[in-house]
C-alpha cells in the first residue's frame, strides 16, 4: 500500500507539473508584456521590474525561465491581481469556501435522491416505475445546465417569487466570515438573527444547488441501479436469500454497500466536468465563488488571476481525483488484492 500511495504522490507531481507547463506556455502568448502578465503590476518601478526579472529569470533562457515560473507558482506565489491589486492567492482562498459550499450541498441532495432510485429502479417489477425513472435521467442527463439554472430561476424566482436567485444571503444580514461556509457562519454568528440568516442562507443555495446536482444524481441513479443487477445476481446475494433474510436487509447491509463502490469511483471521474458546470451555475446565481471570480477575470483581462484561478482549480481536482481513488481502493477489496499482486 505504501508503494501505491507513493505512486500517487507521483502522478499528482507529475500532473501538476504538466499543468505548469502549459500555463508557462500559454503566458507567452498574452498580448502584454512578460512581467505584466506574470506580475499583475501594469507599471512597476525600477526596483519592481528589477525584482520580477530575478524572479522568474526573465533574462535566462526558456529552461531557467520554466524552472523560476514554476517554482513561484507552486510556492504560492501568484502575483497581484490585475483589477484589486491584491494577491491572487488571497482571492482564490476567499473564493474557495463558497465554491466548497456549493459542491457538497449539490453532491449531498445527489446521493440521497440519487442511490434510493437508482435501488428502485433495480428492484422494482414494474416496468413502468422502470422505465420511468430512466426516462428521468437521461432527460436530466441531457438538460444544459444553463438553460435549467436560467428556467429555474424564472420560474420559482420570478414568476413564483419562493426563492432568491442571486447572491449567498440577503444583504441585510450582517454575518462575519469565519468559516467562509455562509450555512456554518450564520449559525457561529452573534447576531440575535442568526437563526432567520441560517434559513435566507439555505433559501439562496437551493436553486443552484438543485441545478448542479442534476448531473451526478443521474449520474448515481444509473450506476447505483447498474451495480445493484449485477450485485443482486451474486452467490452471496442467493445464499443470504435461501436463509431467509428480508429483502430489505439483504439490500441494506450487504448489497448497497458494494454497490455504492462503483458510484465512488465515478464520482471520482467526473469531478472536471462538475467542477465547469459548478462555474456556470455561480454566474448564473451570482454566487460569490470561484466560477464567477475567474469569469469576471477573463472578462477583464487580469492575466493573474486567469492564470491563478486556472491552476488553483486544476489542482483541486487532481487532488481530490487521486483521493477519490485511494478512498475507492482503500474501501474495495478487489482493488487492494490487485495492488498487493502488483507490489
Amino acid at each position: 500500500m505504501g508503494r501505491y500511495l507513493l505512486r500517487r504522490l507521483n502522478l499528482f507531481l507529475a500532473t501538476s507539473l504538466a499543468l505548469v507547463t502549459v500555463l508557462f506556455i500559454t503566458t507567452s502568448y498574452f498580448p502584454v508584456s512578460k512581467p505584466f502578465a506574470l506580475s499583475g503590476i501594469a507599471t512597476p518601478t525600477t526596483e519592481q521590474l528589477t525584482q520580477i526579472e530575478a524572479d522568474y529569470q526573465l533574462n535566462g533562457n526558456q529552461l531557467q525561465q520554466f524552472i523560476a515560473y514554476a517554482q513561484t507558482r507552486l510556492s504560492g506565489d501568484l502575483g497581484l491581481s490585475v483589477t484589486s491589486q491584491r494577491p491572487v492567492l488571497e482571492e482564490l482562498t476567499q473564493a474557495l469556501p463558497a465554491s466548497f459550499e456549493l459542491a457538497i450541498v449539490s453532491g449531498i441532495i445527489a446521493v440521497l435522491f440519487g442511490v434510493p432510485l437508482g435501488v428502485l429502479a433495480s428492484l422494482s417489477k414494474n416496468k413502468i416505475t422502470q422505465h420511468s425513472i430512466m426516462a428521468i435521467t437521461l432527460t436530466g442527463y441531457s438538460i444544459p445546465v444553463f438553460w435549467l439554472g436560467l428556467t429555474l430561476s424564472l420560474w420559482f424566482g420570478v414568476e413564483l417569487g419562493w426563492l432568491p436567485v442571486s447572491g449567498r444571503i440577503n444583504l441585510l444580514y450582517e454575518i462575519e466570515p469565519v468559516s467562509g461556509f455562509m450555512l456554518i457562519d450564520t449559525l457561529l454568528s452573534d447576531s440575535a438573527y442568526r437563526i432567520s440568516a441560517f434559513k435566507d442562507a439555505v433559501f439562496h443555495i437551493i436553486l443552484p444547488a438543485i441545478t448542479l446536482a442534476v448531473l451526478p444524481f443521474t449520474v448515481v441513479v444509473r450506476i447505483t441501479r447498474a451495480a445493484m443487477l449485477n450485485i443482486m445476481e451474486l452467490p452471496f446475494i442467493k445464499a443470504a436469500e435461501a436463509r431467509g433474510l428480508h429483502t430489505g436487509t439483504i439490500v441494506l447491509r450487504h448489497a448497497l454497500p458494494n454497490a455504492l463502490i462503483p458510484v465512488l469511483k465515478n464520482m471520482g471521474l467526473m469531478l472536471g466536468t462538475f467542477a465547469s458546470y459548478a462555474m456556470i451555475v455561480e454566474v448564473i446565481f451570482s454566487r460569490q465563488g470561484v466560477g464567477s471570480w475567474l469569469v469576471a477575470g477573463i472578462y477583464q483581462r487580469d492575466y493573474t488571476v486567469i492564470q491563478g484561478g486556472v491552476l488553483g482549480v486544476a489542482l483541486i481536482i487532481i487532488f481530490f481525483s487521486i483521493l477519490i481513488e485511494v478512498l475507492h481502493n482503500a474501501y474495495n477489496p478487489l482493488s487492494r488484492k490487485e495492488i498487493y499482486a502488483a507490489n
